[in-house]
């Protein structure tokens, strides 16, 4: 959940600026109130944290995630999480198929927020129930202790990121460019203050591609704002229908495009959200 900063994008469309950069600066300061330890309480933690039933949230995009990547077709050496926040779920499974892995953030709390547990410090986020329900779905005989191993040893740095620019690691990063492939969880829709702003962002971070890599994209569906401690972010809301016209703009194959409903139970008050996409794009040669 990489937050905006106020410059708007070069080349951007008239629409742009100066309205779209005022709406990225007000992302950009409501993210400084952002509290990870609220937000993972918030949406790890039960009832939504909750793996025991097949039908809940948590395993639904687990699944998502194990199923890509046990096709083999989702592999190379590198692979960057865009706007990670404070999670690291969403690597579990990448792990397994890519030796160096970049994890990014806006907000220097949630950098901070993944160092604990990528060093193992005290009072770090337990993510353990999340690494042995990976390993289940996996069905590899892998330990979950052997899994959380093998992602932080494979995690080789934590950068910051702006998907607001058309630069999103910025001049000189670390990351080796371009990657084989991209992963994405609740960051685009969740730091875009309209949908002309989430083309964009996805657009830039589109850069960070090779062609034919591959882009996994999770999000929410027809959510308006969200909950972390004191913070109350507002998120454009978005429809499966336009996930995927923003995937094929940005110059993508569309491989895959699920969507789950969020139940009663787990509608919790901490946001409005209606359902989760999640997506597997390709991106096209020549793009």
């Amino acid at each position: 959940m990489s937050a905006a900063a106020p410059s708007p994008a070069a080349g951007a469309a008239p629409d742009a600026a100066p309205d779209a950069a005022r709406g990225r600066e007000a992302v950009a300061s409501a993210y400084q109130r952002f509290e990870p330890r609220a937000y993972l309480r918030n949406n790890y933690a039960p009832p939504r944290g909750d793996l025991s039933s097949p039908d809940g949230v948590g395993p639904w995009k687990l699944r998502c995630l194990a199923q890509t990547f046990a096709t083999g077709e989702v592999s190379g050496r590198t692979l960057i999480d865009i706007g990670s926040g404070p999670t690291i779920y969403q690597l579990l499974s990448a792990c397994t198929h890519f030796e160096d892995i970049t994890m990014t953030d806006f907000l220097e709390v949630n950098r901070q927020e993944l160092g604990l547990w990528l060093r193992e410090e005290p009072g770090a986020f337990d993510w353990s129930m999340y690494s042995q329900h990976v390993c289940l779905i996996e069905g590899k005989g892998e330990s979950w202790r052997e899994k959380e191993r093998q992602l932080r040893a494979r995690v080789k740095r934590v950068l910051h990121i702006d998907v607001h620019q058309p630069q999103p690691l910025g001049a000189g990063n670390l990351a080796p460019l371009p990657a084989d492939a991209l992963v994405s969880a609740f960051c685009l829709e969740a730091v875009s203050p309209d949908l002309p702003s989430f083309q964009r962002a996805l657009d830039h971070i589109t850069t960070l591609l090779r062609p034919g890599g591959h882009l996994l994209l999770i999000g929410a569906l027809e959510e308006s704002w969200y909950l972390a401690g004191e913070a109350r972010l507002v998120v454009v809301p978005v429809c499966k229908e336009e996930v995927m016209e923003a995937l094929v703009r940005s110059g993508y194959e569309v491989r895959d495009l699920r969507t789950y409903i969020m139940p009663a139970c787990l509608q919790t008050g901490v946001d409005d959200v209606k359902g989760i996409f999640f997506a597997w794009a390709q991106k096209k040669e020549g793009v």
